[in-house]
């Protein structure tokens, strides 16, 4: 037995409803009811020892362990770290048959901790702004009450008292979070792009940035509760839209409390294993955390074409904006109750439908991430922008001007459905990265007209064999003319060199695809030359990149400037 990744939970998570602490316990499927009930035992007298009688305890089991979890005030989460191990030690000394001598002297180690952290304006103020109705983030270098063009901050080490707040001048503005396996990142650009042409400025945390209008704030990956704060407290926000990764809410958990709406684009097979987050129905779970942070009168918007997100917006008690390709004219009772809002195809066109009326918002045909109708999955994420935005009050004419408008270009969605042509060879930048996204991608690939087909493919390290099989079957299964295996060398994550390129090249084998069609390459840039020397103009080139994004697309776009 052991205690794993001891970590500060700032919002609510998958299985427990406060902030707090979590860890995750690798236990023997044989002691483990057993040392769950001590851990059980020994946590709530460790709480009780410091005064926290109140705090809750939750475990979520899985095979081969446990995540442990605690709640615990927001001025102490450090210290409660700390607790969490304190009594997992006493929970191993039972087990073991030891006496546990150090209780005592531990719990006054554990005054003091919590006695050191604690900022008591800053629990005064969580209750004032719950009263208030007014959003809290705090962190170890800010306190915030109020949101964006509403909001105020303070160092941490001088948070006011709640009669030192000026509250007349605090409030919050519309904000909504975006998850999912595959289309997040695009339906947040989208539904950003929708917004700045009804003249809002939107704050807007992704994968790639975070953005306040068009003015990038930070680069980088800051689809975690960090990039949601910057996007969230930046005073020239009137609105945002927040790209929420599995990993963050697994991690620390909701970024922010409350929201407007909450939009789950797709649940698929990706980066199972962490966290006891074991399979895809798992993974819909941590998914959903985010419908614990719509509002009274708030709207979860979910993908109809997912069963997994139907299944569990069965239950969601509260309104359900539902979007996708399963909806039609025949079955609208079944989707639209009441009058309930939904974002449909109909005769070709996207349509937005709420209070019993259609509006069409745009033909299908003159969206360009959707590649002319072949592109399905940027259709569908189309789809859920529209729902998104309507539900934070943008008009349609403005969703159907931010739709016409928007170019999946590498300066706005860079690596997600980048197209262009380079002397008459067209090519195709995409970030697919699991068989979900790469099988719908290969769809897309499949109906548009090309002489010949060619893609990049690899896979990092962390990712099981059965995952990086799979992937290689959906690439197999396009049936390209060639496949180039490329190596990810900043992406080993302990593996060897060779070891994934070796595993596509076996599966490739075992699918029967031809081995003189495939091409081995130490690097994403490397991959690419070759397919462009191998082109000719009519072809198609699917690249497939992770690693190497900004020198491939300066490749690109220099030889696209030189093309007569």
């Amino acid at each position: 037995m052991e205690l794993t990744d001891v970590r500060r939970l700032t919002g609510a998570s998958l299985s427990l409803d406060r902030p707090g602490a979590a860890a995750e316990a690798v236990l023997n499927d044989d002691q483990k009811d057993q040392v769950i009930a001590i851990w059980r035992t020994h946590m709530r007298k460790t709480l009780d020892a410091v005064g926290w009688s109140v705090e809750e305890i939750s475990v979520r089991q899985y095979d081969g362990g446990a995540t442990l979890l605690m709640s615990a005030p927001i001025d102490a989460l450090y210290a409660a770290t700390d607790l969490m191990e304190a009594a997992w030690a006493s929970t191993e000394a039972e087990v073991q048959g030891l006496q546990f001598d150090e209780f005592e002297n531990k719990i006054s180690e554990l005054r003091t901790i919590i006695a050191d952290e604690r900022n008591p304006n800053l629990l005064e103020l969580e209750i004032a702004a719950l009263e208030k109705n007014i959003t809290l983030l705090s962190d170890d270098e800010i306190v915030s009450l109020g949101l964006g063009e509403n909001g105020q901050c303070w160092d941490t080490d001088k948070t006011p008292s709640p009669d030192q707040v000026n509250w007349e001048v605090l409030g919050d503005i519309p904000v909504a979070l975006v998850t999912g396996t595959n289309g997040k990142s695009t339906t947040v650009r989208l539904s950003a792009a929708i917004c700045a042409v009804a003249d809002k400025t939107v704050g807007m945390s992704s994968s790639d940035w975070v953005r306040a209008g068009k003015d990038i704030i930070a680069s980088g990956d800051y689809s975690g509760p960090g990039g949601a704060r910057l996007a969230l407290r930046d005073q020239r926000v009137d609105m945002a839209v927040i790209e929420t990764a599995r990993g963050g809410l697994l991690r620390r958990g909701l970024p922010i409390p409350s929201v407007t709406a909450s939009l789950i684009t797709n649940v698929a097979s990706d980066h199972l294993g962490e966290y006891g987050i074991q399979t895809v129905p798992d993974l819909a779970d941590v998914k959903f955390t985010i419908s614990k942070a719509v509002k009274s009168g708030g709207t979860l918007i979910l993908n109809a074409d997912d069963p997994l997100l139907v299944e569990r917006g069965q239950s969601f008690d509260g309104q359900v904006f539902w979007y996708g390709f399963s909806i039609n004219d025949s079955n609208l009772d079944q989707w639209a109750p009441d009058g309930a809002p939904v974002a449909y195809i109909k005769n070709g066109d996207m349509v937005l439908r709420r209070g019993g009326e259609d509006i069409s918002i745009l033909p299908v045909i003159d969206f360009v991430p959707g590649l002319g109708g072949v592109a399905k999955y940027n259709i569908s994420n189309g789809l859920g922008a529209i729902a998104l935005t309507s539900t934070l009050g943008i008009e349609p004419a403005a969703i159907t001007q931010g739709l016409k408008e928007f170019e999946s270009t590498p300066e706005e969605n860079p690596g997600r459905g980048n197209f262009m042509q380079i002397n008459g060879v067209n090519v195709l930048l995409d970030f697919a990265h699991n068989p979900h996204g790469i099988s719908a991608l290969a769809e897309a690939v499949n109906d548009f007209p090309a002489k010949r087909r060619v893609f990049l493919l690899g896979q990092a390290g962390d990712r099981s064999d059965d995952d990086i099989k799979s992937m290689t079957k959906a690439v197999r299964d396009a049936n390209p003319d060639l496949i180039i295996v490329k190596e990810l060398e900043n992406y080993l994550r302990g593996r060897e060199l060779g070891d994934v390129p070796a595993i596509i090249k076996a599966e490739l084998k075992q699918l029967n695809y031809p081995e003189d069609q495939t091409v081995f390459t130490d690097n994403e840039l490397e991959a690419t030359k070759h397919a462009l020397d191998w082109a000719q103009a009519g072809d198609l080139l699917v690249l497939l990149v992770y690693d190497q994004r900004k020198e491939v697309l300066e490749l690109l776009q220099s030889l696209q400037a030189k093309a007569p």
